[in-house]
C-alpha cells in the first residue's frame, strides 16, 4: 500500500514539474525548454548524491577527504565544486543573475568531471535568456524532489522518462527522432536478452535503448558489469540528452567523442557486437549524393542501398557491426518489408537468400507520439545453427537454418488515450514467448510462460507450434513463393473462428426462421408506407 502511494506522489511530481516548465512558454519554445528542465534534474541529481556521499565520507571520520573528487569517483558519483552545488543555486535562485549561476553550476561539473565531456548544456540558460521569476519557480519545484531518497524506485530516471516522452508529444515530428517508446524498447531487451556482452545502437537519440538493456540486465539478476555499451547520434543536442540520462542513471556508455553522422563519420569502426538494438530514422530521404560511399565495404555482399531512403543502408550497416553469433533488433517503416524501389527488393532477397533475417513482427498502429507511419520490428542474426545458449547451458539455441518467423501483433495494445496506444506487459511477454519457444529451448526444456489453447508454446515441435493469424515459421521456399515479400500477414494466414457448438442443420433452420419473420416484417412495412401515401392522395 505504502508503495502505491510512494507511486502517486511520484506521478504528481511529474505533473507538477510538466505545469512549472509549460510556464516557460513564450520566451521559450516547448523544443528549447525539454533542456532546461532535464539539465536542472541532472543538477539537482548530481548535487543529491553528492551530498550523500559526503554525509557517509563525515559518519566514517573521514573530513580531511571532503573535497577530494577521488573519494567520490570511486562511488561513481560526480564530484561538485561549491558553486556547482544545488544549496548554492537555490540560496541565490531570486536574483537577476540566476541563468549564469546554473550555466555556471553546470560547467564546473562537467569540468571537473571528464566522463561528462560534451554532455551538459554549455552557457544555455543565459543564451535563452529566461525569465528569472519563471526559472526561479522552476527551481522551486525542482528543489522538492529527493532524486536519491528510494534507489528502487528510480524517481530521476521515471522523470526523464516522462519528460522525454511528453516532449516527444508535444514537439510533433521532430520529437520522434529521439524518443522511442518505452513498450518497444522493451520488447525489443525482452526478445534479444541482452545478458552479456557488447551492445550497440547506431542512432542512439536520448539512449533509451541502453537504460532498458541495462534494466533487463537487473530485473533477471545478472551483472552489469557483463555488459559494455556503444552508440553513435548525429543530433548534438540529442547526443547531450544521452549522455545525460545515462550519466544520471550511472550507465558507462562510449557515444562517440563527438555527435556524427553514423554513415559518413563511424566512431566504431572494429566494432562487432553481440546484440544491436537501435530505431533510426525513418524513410530517411537523401542520406547520402548520388555517388557517395558506392564502394562502401559495408555493402560488400549486396546491392548498393539507394541515395532516395536509408532504410537498406541502416539494416546494411548494422548486419556489418554483429559479431558471429550476434542478433540486431530495430524498428523500421513498414515499407522496407516489401519496396522494390531502387534494388531495395535485391537487397531483401539478398538478406533472405542469405539466412540472416531472423523475424519480422508487424506492430499495431499508433504506438508512436510523432507518426501515423505503420512500423514492424526486423530481427537478423548471423547464426540460425544450433548452438548453446549463451547465458544457461541447459538450454540452446535450435537449429533454424532456411526459416524465418513471422509475427503478426497488429491486433495487440491497449489505447492509453484517444490518439495513443501501448503494448501491455502482456502482449510484450506473449511475443517475446512465441520467438523464445520458436528459436532459443530444446523440446526437453520446459518453456516459460502460460500455456494454453491460444498459446504458440503449446504442442508442436518444442513447444512452438504456428497460430493462424498470428504466428507462422516460414522456409525458404515459402518466402521465394512470395516473391520475398516479408509482411508477416502473407504467411501467418487468418485466425480460425471458433466453433460455437451448434449443428449446421440446427443453425440453417434457426437462420431460416428468422429470415421468414423478417420478410412478414417488411412486407408489413411496406402496406404501411402505401397506405400512408394513400391518404396523401398519392397512389
Amino acid at each position: 500500500m505504502a508503495k502505491q502511494a510512494a507511486q502517486k506522489n511520484t506521478k504528481s511530481m511529474e505533473e507538477s514539474l510538466w505545469d512549472s516548465a509549460n510556464k516557460l512558454r513564450g520566451t521559450v519554445e516547448s523544443s528549447e525548454y525539454k533542456h532546461v528542465v532535464l539539465g536542472l534534474i541532472f543538477l539537482k541529481f548530481a548535487s543529491d548524491t553528492f551530498t550523500q556521499r559526503r554525509e557517509e565520507l563525515i559518519a566514517e571520520g573521514k573530513e580531511k577527504y571532503l573535497e577530494m573528487k577521488e573519494f567520490y569517483n570511486m562511488k561513481n558519483v560526480f564530484f561538485l565544486a561549491p558553486e556547482s552545488r544545488w544549496g548554492y543555486v537555490i540560496d541565490n535562485a531570486k536574483q537577476d543573475n540566476i541563468a549564469l549561476i546554473v550555466d555556471t553550476a553546470l560547467h564546473t561539473i562537467e569540468k571537473n568531471n571528464p566522463s561528462l565531456k560534451g554532455a551538459l548544456p554549455d552557457n544555455y540558460f543565459s543564451r535563452l535568456n529566461l525569465d528569472p521569476s519563471k526559472l526561479a519557480a522552476l527551481l522551486d519545484t525542482i528543489n522538492n524532489i529527493d532524486t536519491v531518497g528510494d534507489a528502487e524506485e528510480d524517481v530521476v530516471g521515471r522523470i526523464y522518462e516522462y519528460f522525454l516522452g511528453r516532449f516527444a508529444a508535444a514537439e510533433g515530428k521532430g520529437g520522434g527522432e529521439f524518443y522511442t517508446p518505452k513498450c518497444i524498447v522493451n520488447l525489443i531487451a525482452e526478445m534479444l536478452e541482452p545478458y552479456k556482452g557488447k551492445i550497440y545502437d547506431p542512432a542512439c537519440g536520448s539512449g533509451g535503448m541502453f537504460v532498458q538493456s541495462i534494466d533487463f540486465v537487473k530485473s533477471h539478476q545478472g551483472n552489469t558489469k557483463d555488459i559494455s555499451i556503444y552508440g553513435q547520434e548525429y543530433t548534438a543536442v540529442t547526443y547531450k540528452l544521452a549522455k545525460m540520462n545515462l550519466a544520471i542513471r550511472g550507465i558507462s556508455a562510449n557515444l562517440g567523442d563527438v555527435p556524427a553522422d553514423t554513415f559518413f563519420k563511424d566512431q566504431h569502426p572494429d566494432l562487432k557486437a553481440d546484440y544491436i538494438m537501435a530505431n533510426p530514422p525513418f524513410n530517411q530521404s537523401q542520406w547520402r549524393e548520388k555517388n557517395e560511399l558506392e564502394d562502401d565495404s559495408r555493402w560488400s555482399g549486396f546491392t548498393t542501398p539507394p541515395a532516395g531512403n536509408a532504410n537498406y543502408a541502416w539494416i546494411l550497416h548494422m548486419l556489418s557491426k554483429l559479431s558471429e553469433n550476434g542478433t540486431a533488433g530495430f524498428v523500421l517503416a513498414n515499407g522496407s518489408m516489401s519496396s522494390n524501389t531502387s534494388g531495395e527488393g535485391e537487397i531483401r532477397q539478398q538478406l533472405v537468400d542469405k539466412d540472416l533475417v531472423d523475424c519480422m513482427i508487424a506492430l499495431p498502429g499508433q504506438l508512436f507520439y510523432t507518426t501515423q507511419i505503420p512500423v514492424c520490428l526486423w530481427f537478423v542474426t548471423k547464426n540460425k545453427k544450433k548452438r548453446p545458449h549463451p547465458e544457461n547451458p541447459e538450454k540452446e539455441f535450435r537449429d533454424r537454418s532456411g526459416e524465418t518467423l513471422f509475427i503478426d501483433a497488429r491486433q495487440l495494445g491497449s489505447m492509453i488515450d484517444r490518439t495513443q496506444k501501448e503494448l501491455t506487459k502482456e502482449d510484450i511477454a506473449k511475443i517475446a514467448d512465441t520467438y523464445h519457444s520458436w528459436r532459443n529451448y530444446t523440446p526437453s526444456i520446459p518453456l516459460k510462460g502460460e500455456v494454453g489453447p491460444d498459446s504458440p508454446l503449446e504442442g508442436g515441435e518444442g513447444g512452438y507450434q504456428d497460430i493462424p493469424g498470428y504466428c507462422k515459421s516460414a522456409t525458404l521456399s515459402e518466402i521465394q513463393a512470395n516473391d520475398y515479400v516479408l509482411t508477416p500477414g502473407r504467411y501467418v494466414g487468418v485466425a480460425e473462428e471458433e466453433d460455437d457448438g451448434i449443428h449446421f442443420e440446427d443453425k440453417m433452420s434457426e437462420l431460416t426462421a428468422t429470415l421468414k419473420k423478417q420478410m412478414a416484417q417488411s412486407e408489413e412495412l411496406d402496406q404501411a408506407i402505401r397506405e400512408n401515401l394513400k391518404v396523401l392522395g398519392y397512389e
